[in-house]
């Protein structure tokens, strides 16, 4: 005889109540293996996750008291609230958000993928596509109706049974049929809560009013910034509370400090903090290793390891703002050769992740950088044989380097292309050889939902927007366009500073609070820092900010291609 099935499987809501202690371990120990390993995974308190659901997503994240019945059948991104209840043989699929109290009946499909169609080519082999899904908050999805990819289903609506939803639907709104169309209101529209970010609306001043306010006030934090990330134990600085010591982040307090009050941190005098930059250079190679959980520096690692890489800028940024430089030469360029350079930059993988393509070019142009202020002699044809690369390589389409992913679309092409360019053309004051289309797949890029829906941007995603926008205004392209995503993202980003602790990495909202990245911390206040700068200069209104960037994120090229400086 086969063993009975146990009732809480199918209808889980009352299981913390009624299980007894072995069956609440048995819960307990799926849910451990179902995170364990994964560190883009995470569960509420009291949740459940059915024996008999499929579970295989690449990012998961449940709210307390969240369950999953049954014969779910679960993949892609899905970022849920608390108290939701995901019912038997639903199917949840793609990039999905759901906010609190979302009620899905069962046989429900939510979709946040599509196939391509175009003609010729058989549909199996085409690519996916995804924009992404958004449900509010207490939202009730009936059984067997079904949600495609794109739509927004706001807050307190209702999705009658065997809807079918190809478009958004508004805030307390009751939707039927196929395709599902308004019946009536659940809320009347000034009782209705708008899908939000989670940061509070704005206030009705002009946005230069708000950008002076926002300037006092983050010039007047300075201080507490620093001190709630500062450790006297180490006599060094932390990304945030909890946090473990880092090289980025003893340079993101140097840059903010700077940023805001036009001095060192006064944590620790800056000859004090020179000479621990200096140490940590290896005087052979160049190289700045990352710190270790013992807060030691790895052992090992060259100019190929990405924070490695990275430390050129970081470091690098870090001394010039303190009035010294690296004490020793970085032999990522003075033992280059032109060959080396274009095998270099032929063996990145641009077409698999760009970004981390841009990424590593970004650390040798700004090795060169630091080697022509040094006054050290840069081999003949080096700097030729990388700019000559990056122009003769890059898509006169795209105005970029790399390729879009099926998975992750142009995110990759657009984030390298930022980091390649911040470290060579941005960085030497060179002309960008296709700025108009640049322009154009910006734009196409920032209408991907699932990096600019509300609770979805991260300053690495909006930062690779605002940077090019800002390189390549001079051009006019677009310009009415390219001011209003500037303003849009500017007036969001206002919204989400927290007084006296600064900017999270990622912009905070209903389904996001909780994880480790929406709380402030020196690298997203740097970086948020730049990004309003260059927003508000994309709109001629950086000047009441008082402050400018000086470091890794400054707009000014920091040397001429050819001269030593």
């Amino acid at each position: 005889m086969s063993t009975p099935v146990a009732p809480h499987e199918f209808s889980p809501w009352d299981f913390w109540r009624e299980a007894d202690a072995a069956q609440q371990e048995a819960q307990l120990e799926r849910q451990r293996v179902l995170v364990d390993g994964h560190p883009e995974r995470s569960l509420g308190d009291l949740c459940f996750v059915s024996e008999l659901a499929s579970v295989d997503h690449d990012a998961l994240r449940l709210g307390d008291r969240t369950y999953i019945a049954a014969g779910a059948y679960l993949t892609g991104e899905l970022v849920a609230g608390t108290d939701c209840s995901i019912n038997p043989y639903t199917v949840i699929r793609g990039r999905v958000t759901l906010g609190d109290a979302v009620r899905i009946g069962a046989h429900t499909s939510i979709l946040g993928f599509n196939h391509s169609m175009e003609p010729g080519t058989p549909v199996f082999r085409q690519p996916l596509t995804t924009r992404g899904i958004v449900i509010g908050d207490d939202v009730w999805i009936g059984s067997h109706a079904v949600i495609l990819d794109g739509v927004t289903v706001g807050s307190h609506s209702v999705i009658a049974a065997g809807a079918v939803v190809t478009k958004d639907v508004p805030a307390g709104a009751i939707v039927a049929g196929n395709p599902a169309r308004f019946l009536r209101r659940r809320v009347e529209p000034e009782d209705a809560e708008p899908l939000s970010s989670g940061a509070p609306a704005s206030d009705s001043s002009s946005l230069g009013e708000r950008v002076v306010r926002f300037g006092e006030r983050v010039r007047a934090d300075a201080s507490s910034i620093l001190v709630r990330s500062w450790r006297d134990e180490t006599r060094s600085f932390v990304d945030r509370p909890g946090a473990a010591p880092t090289v980025r982040a003893q340079a993101d307090a140097i840059e903010i400090a700077d940023l805001l009050t036009r001095s060192a941190p006064p944590q620790i005098p800056a000859d004090e903090q020179i000479r621990r930059l200096h140490a940590w250079q290896d005087l052979t190679t160049g190289a700045v290793a990352p710190l270790g959980p013992d807060g030691h520096q790895r052992s090992g690692l060259d100019f190929s390891d990405e924070d490695v890489a990275y430390h050129v800028l970081s470091t690098g940024y870090g001394l010039d703002l303190l009035g010294s430089e690296f004490p020793a030469e970085l032999t990522w360029v003075t033992e280059a050769t032109p060959e080396s350079v274009v095998e270099f930059c032929r063996g990145l993988p641009w077409e698999t992740d760009a970004w981390k393509a841009g990424h590593h070019v970004d650390g040798f142009g700004t090795a060169l950088l630091w080697t022509k202020k040094a006054g050290v002699a840069v081999p003949d044809g080096v700097e030729e044989a990388l700019f000559g690369w990056l122009l003769l390589n890059a898509d006169p389409r795209t105005g970029m380097w790399g390729s879009p992913t099926v998975d992750r679309g142009l995110l990759p092409v657009v984030n390298g292309f930022y980091r390649a360019s911040r470290g060579t053309f941005a960085q030497f004051g060179v002309p960008l050889p296709h700025p108009e289309r640049v322009v154009d797949t910006v734009l196409r890029h920032a209408d991907d939902p699932r990096w600019f829906a509300p609770g979805m941007r991260n300053a690495c995603n909006v930062l690779d927007v605002a940077h090019p926008l800002w390189l390549t205004r001079s051009a006019g392209h677009r310009s009415d366009e390219v001011r209003t995503l500037a303003e849009r993202l500017l007036s969001d980003a206002l919204t989400t500073w927290v007084p006296g602790e600064g900017f999270g990495f990622r912009e905070p909202s209903a389904t996001t609070r909780g994880l480790a990245e929406t709380e402030p911390g020196l690298q997203g206040t740097e970086m948020w820092l730049a990004i309003v700068w260059y927003l508000a200069d994309i709109l001629g209104i950086a000047g009441e900010l008082g402050y400018r960037p000086r470091g890794v994120h400054r707009p000014e090229p920091a040397a001429a291609l050819g001269a030593i400086v």
